[in-house]
């Protein structure tokens, strides 16, 4: 354990003035970002490398976080995407086969400013009651008025406007089930997690990973059977330009599947409204109850923003949230489209819903075999 680790201080310091004084871990600096609280007990390297994450300063819950280390298969992305971390503990001697490396030398890879050893409950709980806000984290000296200053008004300066554009791939990328089955998806690629990928092509699926700002001309070169909208970072109204190519891809007839953000996107893209949340849901254990199955599933969850209605014309609630009967799923009826708020793709987290990649697959092959029929 890292007890002894206390020769540089570091601090978390909030917009509203709040000053968290803790010791720094991963490399030194100043960075800010929005602070956000995550509730897993495991998962740490999935939430690091998660784009959705971008721009935001991630503070563990948990108390001791790196005790199984990190390495090289449970990269959700390939880099990782936080402005900040902040941890009560980290362990300097991790215990796991798989393991490569510290989290400490993760974060100075990655070029992330940490901070541990400050009051986790406290920030979390301030969090809890106010809602998250912008905040730094930082080894420059607090205790100097000058220093201090300078960071609040970066603080103030801080955005995340799009960032989106920030995390997408730059160019198509083609992925092949080793079962060779016929169902293609087109990923839209708002910021997806390599799970996404592997559970569609576990299913069996080839897949092409789209660029953000692929169009309806791009997909219909392609001719998928099936597109997937990913999850990403970001408020979903930010983002006119892709509502307005899901409104395409719906006429387009192919199913779709949206998780996270890809869920918000296409409820504003049917007409429906989406709101900021207090503090979110982030962490591994959400129940999120199946209306149709009459079934509650614990999910794993990351976002700020929440579906707050789609017209009834244009569809129905799927899953609500067992905590507070938030939107957590929609089926649409004027399209073949359904989406979820949470992961069910879950890496790490559990895998209850995983259910729902194979709902995809079979739109897929029903589409297929209904244009077969067609063709005779």
């Amino acid at each position: 354990m890292s007890y002894f680790k206390r020769d540089k201080r570091a601090y978390v310091l909030l917009e509203d003035g709040t000053l968290f004084k803790g010791f720094n871990f991963g490399v030194e600096g100043t960075s800010t970002g929005e602070i956000v609280f995550t509730t897993g007990m495991t998962g740490y390297q999935e939430v690091l490398t998660d784009p959705s994450y971008y721009g935001q300063i991630v503070l563990q819950t948990y108390p001791l976080i790196g005790n199984y280390g990190v390495n090289n298969d449970d990269m959700e992305s390939v880099k990782s995407w936080v402005s900040g971390y902040i941890v009560k503990e980290w362990c300097e001697e991790p215990s796991n086969f798989r393991t490569t490396a510290t989290i400490n030398d993760f974060l100075v890879r990655q070029n992330i400013v940490g901070v541990w050893d400050i009051d986790s409950r406290a920030l979390t709980r301030k969090i809890r009651e106010h809602g998250t806000m912008n905040g730094a984290v930082t080894t420059e000296d607090l205790d100097d008025p000058e220093t201090y200053a300078r960071v609040m008004k970066l603080i103030r300066e801080t955005d995340n406007i799009r960032p989106v554009t920030k995390v997408t791939s730059k160019k198509k990328g083609w992925f092949y089930s080793r079962e060779n089955r016929a169902n293609h998806v087109a990923l839209m690629d708002y910021g997806y997690k390599r799970n996404i990928l592997r559970m569609l092509l576990q299913e069996g699926c080839n897949v092409t990973v789209m660029p953000a700002e692929s169009t309806i001309d791009d997909i219909k070169r392609l001719n998928p059977d099936g597109i997937m909208l990913s999850n990403g970072p970001g408020n979903p109204e930010d983002y006119p330009d892709l509502i307005a190519n899901i409104k395409d891809f719906m006429a387009y007839g192919k199913p779709i599947f949206g998780i996270c953000l890809g869920h918000q996107l296409l409820a504003l893209a049917n007409g429906g409204k989406t709101r900021k949340m207090r503090f979110g849901h982030r962490g591994l254990n959400q129940p999120v109850k199946d209306l149709n199955l009459d079934r509650v599933f614990v999910t794993s969850q990351n976002h700020g923003y929440a579906v707050e209605s789609v017209p009834e014309e244009a569809g129905f609630v799927s899953h609500v949230n067992m905590n507070d009967g938030s939107c957590e799923g929609i089926e649409y009826k004027n399209c073949a489209a359904f989406t979820v708020q949470f992961h069910p793709e879950a890496s790490a987290g559990p895998n209850d819903t995983g259910y729902l990649f194979r709902k995809f697959t079979d739109m897929m092959e029903q589409g297929q075999r209904t244009r077969l029929k067609g063709d005779q």
